[in-house]
């Protein structure tokens, strides 16, 4: 099952958003039928955080409001992404399970009162989990109006109760087998942590100082298999009753505590929720990496934006608003690196509860407002662009992302806490975007000969079939870039010995680093290239690499800090310091160059962001948005689906789907 069963139920591209209308009365729902056929809503997300309706007492269930609503949506040709409610438990089932309440690291339990109260690894939840989604899928599993399964919502919650701590064995008796290979993964004959007993081995609680790196690790692995579990439980569930799709919406960057790659393999369809976190530019920006990455974690296949916010831009404890256009040009991003569509988080803006101020399709202000004239145009849009269903999009770049690397740099005793995963991540990804690249996001261990140029932006722990896997792309023609703190250690959180990174790696960069000297918070070094570097640097040798740039500073004087080495028929890149942004962004502009990646549009000024998407057969679209407040002239005028008109220009702040020739 793919997207394409969602789309071809459709007639076209998803559009529409989150449906509560157990908020609301008969009058706004027939409000309601009116405004969503205006705004050509095709989809709408129900039942999320409905449990307490759907079952207001254990095992009892009360579906007749929901009959009526699903019937009145389709009725109104409105079909439903029905989701299970279990991110939210009612306060019965708290009531009469206080031990599945999660539990902090500090010990303390917490109480109900907000969503997300629940320990995963509860046995009442879990059972109680699949007694809901079971029940929903019987009743509603051949609804006419079902398009899609939508399992919880943006798991992530962890706990560290005893509940936990049974499951934390279990996991681990299954991965190292013994105790005494337990004992030799984590390195317990440090510090006298050597356990004799499983009852013994608790998660990483808080404690007097640092925590056992091994065992942090492996409780994030345990975890991330948990939450995989869960949803496998549910998602069984519903399929003995139900042949549509099944989904469960990822929350990126780090919102939750799972190995993204491995649960996107469990779902028919990857669908993710995005919130830009900066305004503007950024914004745009990070809407793009969004995109990029759930593409990826699906193999490429198109996926499906289930959450964006209306109105919404967090920045630094506030909500900014979005400025005119930008619903439209954020919506046609997703769609531009493959999404079937676009959803919001929600319909119409809540008038009471926790995420009162969380903008909606429909605002407080009602339908003559901006916002939801805008929302009506955006509508609007995506209807014209049903042809692009099914289509793919192709990326000659890749930027390398580990679970298990981000992991590793969250443990105690690291020696700089400045070493930020998803920054790295963002930031090599946001140098390719401005330079008008088209990205996919891999793992270490994934094939890699498709890409011309690979980017490991932070990969601290590095297995060693994922050091082999890039000496080998390298050998076989590939531009790989590596940056500072790479393969320090195993999958066991074992340092490597020898010099960093992996012996297969260095093998590739034909350097060795024999010493981390990390840069104080205010100190920003000079390089011999006239760039700049901060937060890191590393004293190594060449074995084989050419220095392109060198330290100009202290004891690493003269030393080699960016290189360039020739292995097999390609080239291994290593910068051993964070260079600053624009230093960054040139080094990656010549990377580029090296490894002939060229735009999907050539010429096009900074700020105009341009991706195609590709059908089976042959034919292809130029998604085009211009982040600028000038006009900009089309290099090749063509049909834009917006418009149905051929165009010669792109307007300030205007946008256009091209059909290629």
């Amino acid at each position: 099952m793919t997207t394409r069963s969602i789309t071809d139920r459709l007639g076209g591209l998803a559009f529409g958003g989150d449906y509560n209308p157990e908020q609301w009365d008969e009058p706004v729902w027939k409000e309601d039928d009116d405004l969503m056929r205006r705004a050509r809503v095709n989809l709408a997300t129900v039942g999320v955080f409905s449990w307490a309706l759907l079952e207001p007492e254990e095992g009892r269930h009360d579906f007749a409001w929901l009959d009526a609503h699903i019937d009145r949506l389709h009725a109104n040709g409105v079909a439903v992404d029905l989701a299970t409610p279990t991110a939210s438990p009612p306060p019965w089932f708290t009531l009469a399970h206080p031990d599945a309440l999660p539990v902090r690291p500090d010990g303390t339990r917490l109480v109900h009162g907000s969503r997300d109260t629940y320990c995963l690894a509860a046995p009442a939840y879990r059972i109680a989990a699949r007694r809901i989604a079971a029940a929903l899928a019987e009743r509603y599993g051949d609804h006419p109006a079902l398009a899609l399964w939508h399992v919880h919502n943006e798991y992530g919650t962890l706990c560290w109760c005893d509940h936990a701590a049974a499951a934390f064995r279990v996991w681990l008796r299954a991965r190292h087998g013994s105790l005494d290979a337990l004992n030799e993964a984590w390195g317990t004959a440090f510090w006298s942590q050597r356990h004799t007993s499983w009852e013994q081995v608790l998660p990483p609680r808080e404690t007097q100082w640092h925590k056992n790196p091994g065992q942090a690790l492996d409780f994030r692995r345990f975890w991330s298999d948990e939450i995989i579990a869960a949803f496998r439980e549910q998602r069984d569930a519903i399929r003995a009753h139900s042949d549509r799709p099944v989904t469960t919406n990822l929350m990126l960057p780090a919102y939750q505590n799972v190995d993204l790659w491995a649960l996107a393999r469990e779902l028919d369809v990857v669908t993710s929720d995005q919130y830009p976190n900066a305004p503007g530019l950024d914004a745009a920006a990070g809407v793009a990496v969004h995109a990029d990455r759930t593409r990826s974690l699906g193999g490429g296949r198109p996926w499906l934006l289930m959450e964006q916010g209306t109105n919404t831009v967090y920045d630094d404890g506030q909500i900014l608003g979005k400025e005119p256009g930008e619903i439209l040009r954020h919506t046609l991003g997703h769609i531009a690196r493959g999404s079937e569509g676009a959803l919001f988080f929600q319909w119409r803006q809540s008038r009471a509860g926790a995420e009162t101020w969380h903008s909606a399709m429909v605002p407080h202000a009602g339908p003559d407002s901006r916002i939801f004239r805008e929302v009506t145009r955006v509508g609007e849009a995506v209807a014209r662009l049903g042809e692009l269903a099914g289509s793919t999009v192709a990326a000659s770049v890749a930027v390398l992302d580990d679970p298990d690397a981000w992991w590793a740099l969250g443990v105690d005793g690291l020696p700089s806490s400045r070493l930020d995963y998803h920054a790295a991540l963002v930031r090599a990804h946001r140098a390719l975007w401005d330079a008008d690249a088209t990205v996919d996001f891999a793992h270490p261990e994934h094939e890699l000969s498709r890409y011309r140029l690979v980017i490991a932006p932070a990969l601290f722990l590095l297995s060693d079939k994922g050091a082999e896997n890039l000496r080998d792309y390298v050998a076989d023609g590939g531009t790989l870039f590596v940056q500072h703190a790479a393969g320090f250690v195993d999958d066991r959180m074992h340092a490597r010995l020898g010099g960093y990174p992996a012996e297969p790696l260095r093998e590739a960069l034909g350097i060795r680093v024999e010493e981390y000297r990390p840069l104080r918070q205010d100190e920003r070094i000079t390089l011999s290239d006239g760039s700049h570097g901060t937060v890191w640097s590393e004293s190594l040798r060449t074995e084989g690499a050419q220095t392109l740039a060198a330290y100009t500073h202290g004891m690493l004087t003269g030393g080699p800090a960016l290189t360039r080495h020739r292995s097999g028929t390609g080239q291994g890149w290593y910068l051993s310091t964070r260079l600053d942004d624009a230093d960054y962004a040139d080094l990656v502009g010549r990377l580029l160059k090296e490894a002939g990646v060229e735009p999907d549009v050539p010429g096009l000024p900074a700020g105009v962001e341009a991706v195609t998407r590709h059908a089976l057969d042959g034919r292809h679209w130029q998604v085009l948005l211009n982040h600028t407040p000038v006009a900009v002239p089309l290099p090749d005028p063509a049909h834009d689906l917006l418009t149905d008109a051929l165009a010669q220009e792109l307007p300030p702040g205007g946008c256009a789907v091209l059909r290629g020739h």
